[in-house]
């Protein structure tokens, strides 16, 4: 099937614009939930992987070798928006495992909230690599690299024995096989695995319900999960997506973007779905900013995981003027049945 429309741009009562593109959903015992459009598309994970490349970093010992904390774990995992208490944390780390932000390969950008980048430009503070949103998933990296004795100056690349590591994890967790997973370079310069949507949805259920792997991945998976949940404000950060998610619904569901429009979901076992659900969406047209956060409400409010009242502002999104009149919305364009 082609993609479907997700929500539709309408200003005054004409519809402007409107944004394509793939939804499923899955149980953790492997059950479609729902879906709409082609799930079978292929695309790159991008910062949704994060949690499955910080994974190794855990199941190694590396994690507990150099003493990290549930804190530093869910930076490991941040897509994060280079406040303060992003950077100071990235700091924390790189201490701990003796290396310093010139050891980080992640290149330098300004903070992701915007306070926080005019601020400093005001100030005339410089940007460093503790500011990029991946720094936390590369200090972990590092620390991966430094604790199996392999080489910390090009642990970013493909053939390097982390990047091997990840890879291995990524398979696992999506079930597909190595070789039939595409690499590209992410825009922090580490590998990105490209698999089907619909895999992308099953290896989020499978960091919720774990069922059929090893215990110390279990155990790891588990710090992960507890680690995103307990500390929202560093997945993210302010008006970042998955810190607001999963700020509206505590304890409910894990919540992971990835550029050019992916967005991830991993719902707790509960009542409702006792084996957790792993949700998948990517916007085609590579939207984040208006397609994504009012698709990803929508699914979970479908769900019955948020109430309409939630996230009023995210979900239908106003659109405004330059002088701030709104004169207009993004709102869904799609419905599903749960199965």
């Amino acid at each position: 099937m082609p993609a479907q429309t997700l929500a539709h741009v309408i200003r005054g009562s004409t519809i402007e614009s409107v944004h394509t593109g793939h939804i499923y959903v899955v149980d953790g015992e492997g059950n479609e939930i729902a879906s709409v459009g082609d799930p079978s598309t292929v695309t790159y994970f991008r910062s949704a992987a994060k949690p499955f490349q910080a994974l190794p970093f855990l199941t190694s010992g590396a994690a507990d070798a150099f003493g990290f904390t549930l804190d530093e774990i869910a930076m490991a995992c941040a897509s994060h928006s280079g406040e303060r208490i992003h950077v100071e944390t990235v700091a924390r780390m790189l201490a701990k495992i003796g290396m310093s932000e010139s050891d980080l390969r992640c290149g330098v950008h300004l903070p992701f909230y915007s306070k926080e980048s005019e601020r400093m430009l005001r100030e005339g503070e410089t940007a460093t690599q503790l500011h990029n949103n991946c720094s936390g998933k590369h200090a972990a990296m590092l620390g991966l690299a430094k604790h199996i004795g392999a080489s910390t100056n090009d642990y970013e690349a493909a053939e390097h024995r982390v990047q091997k590591r990840i890879l291995r994890c990524i398979s696992d967790f999506t079930g597909v096989a190595e070789h039939a997973i595409a690499i590209g370079i992410d825009g922090c310069a580490a590998p990105i695995f490209a698999v089907s949507v619909a895999a992308m949805a099953k290896s989020f259920a499978n960091l919720v319900f774990p069922l059929n792997f090893h215990p110390s991945s279990q155990a790891a998976v588990a710090r992960i999960v507890e680690a995103m949940t307990t500390y929202p404000e560093l997945i993210g950060g302010s008006e970042r997506l998955d810190t607001m998610l999963m700020q509206a619904a505590p304890g409910k569901f894990i919540s992971k973007v990835g550029a050019d429009g992916v967005w991830l979901c991993g719902v707790l076992p509960s009542t409702r779905y006792p084996s957790g659900l792993g949700i998948a969406l990517k916007v085609e047209d590579g939207d984040d900013h208006r397609g994504r956060p009012v698709v990803a409400v929508e699914i979970l409010r479908l769900l019955g995981l948020l109430m309409p009242q939630d996230l009023p502002n995210v979900s239908p999104m106003p659109i405004k003027n330059r002088r701030g009149d709104s004169v207009g919305r993004v709102e869904p364009g799609f419905a599903f049945g749960t199965n």
